[in-house]
């Protein structure tokens, strides 16, 4: 267990809670609602901390207009999408950076003493295990707060005829067409055994159960992943079919098929809560390929499910990615292609809005080269 970091206030230690692994501020003001925008960020790029002592609604609506007047900084032209796409994720962390400089108390029992405060315990306990005050951003708060109304509210997916939960720091299924993919491609003869790497919430070892397999394996290394997808699939009555294992890659047995859904862009995570989008130097990726032959039943078949984007952004190409699945001892024998619905698609303004919009989905099935 790692030993938590403590700010000092007022000759008190709080522990330091950041999920973002922000460092810790060399100094801070305790400010109030007479405190503007403009200010706020004065001390943000000073590297001066805020520490919140007014009304919480306020605060709420300074950390927005904070975001708006960043927002309103004129990105920079690159010559090519590669390095603008460096300069989005750049300006992105900067911008989460200085927002991450108003910082709320929270006291023992979650208890925020600020006027209008919410009462965050029923959201703070599924989150954190502090049994003691300690100090965090409110651009942080607002997340857990967020994330415990979405796993309240749940996420429908239509081919299970029934909700998904997310539990916060787990990519939650709002994308739906990689569902509609692993639910309507054709299966291999053999169902007895599937395995997923990467279980995330559930939703695909979930859909492949509902398909007819027997068993299903699926692993994960993140430790609120397993939790999550352990009471999605208690909650849909299959955790007879469906075992979560907390490890990495592949399980020792031998499957019938075999699917991941790694991050899609190979680039560093810069937060634990990125990790479900950014999969550096494509270590998943490769490492999934890299297995997957020796882990697959005879007529045993792979399915990989991978965005394009990746390319379209000129982070990774085509060749590279048919030349892993060579050199794993693999081949292509189906490719199943959907375009993404989200709305970021339709409503996308940053510079990478043409990658996106050009953006393919796809379900690649992948089988062992026999005379290897």
């Amino acid at each position: 267990m790692i030993e938590p970091t403590y700010l000092i206030i007022d000759d008190e230690p709080l522990i330091w809670q950041s999920e973002h692994q922000a460092k810790l501020p060399k100094q801070y003001i305790k400010v109030d609602d007479t405190l503007t925008a403009n200010k706020a960020l004065q001390f943000a790029r000073s590297g001066c901390a805020m520490v919140w002592q007014g009304d919480f609604i306020n605060a709420k609506q300074l950390l927005s207009a904070m975001a708006r007047k960043i927002d309103r900084k004129k990105s920079k032209v690159a010559p090519d999408i590669q390095t603008q796409f460096h300069l989005y994720r750049l300006a992105q962390a900067q911008k989460a950076q200085l927002l991450g400089m108003l910082l709320i108390r929270v006291e023992k029992d979650f208890l925020i003493q600020l006027r209008r405060a919410p009462d965050i315990k029923a959201a703070a306990e599924q989150v954190w295990s502090w049994q003691a005050p300690f100090i965090v951003s409110l651009r942080e708060l607002l997340g857990v707060i967020g994330a415990y109304e979405w796993r309240k509210k749940g996420v429908s997916v239509p081919v299970l005829g029934a909700k998904i939960y997310p539990f916060y720091g787990v990519f939650s299924p709002i994308r739906g067409e990689y569902i509609d993919l692993v639910a309507n491609a054709p299966l291999p003869e053999k169902r007895d055994l599937a395995i997923e790497i990467g279980v995330g919430t559930g939703v695909l070892s979930a859909v492949l159960a509902r398909r007819g397999y027997t068993t299903v394996l699926a692993t994960d290394t993140s430790d609120r992943s397993v939790a999550c997808a352990t009471y999605n699939i208690k909650q849909l009555g299959i955790d007879k079919q469906v075992q979560i294992m907390n490890q990495a890659f592949f399980p020792d047995q031998k499957a019938d098929l075999i699917l991941c859904n790694p991050p899609w862009l190979p680039s560093k995570a810069s937060t634990t809560l990125e990790s479900a989008v950014y999969d550096p130097q494509s270590m998943m990726l490769k490492g999934f390929l890299a297995g997957l032959a020796d882990h697959l039943n005879p007529q045993g078949q792979g399915w990989l499910i991978l965005s394009d984007l990746a390319e379209h952004l000129s982070l990774r190409t085509r060749e590279e990615l048919l030349t892993w699945i060579t050199l794993a001892g693999l081949k292509v024998v189906a490719k199943y292609d959907t375009q993404p619905k989200h709305k970021k698609v339709m409503n996308d303004t940053s510079p990478l809005a043409m990658a996106r919009q050009q953006e393919t989905t796809s379900l690649w099935v992948l089988e062992a080269v026999s005379d290897l």
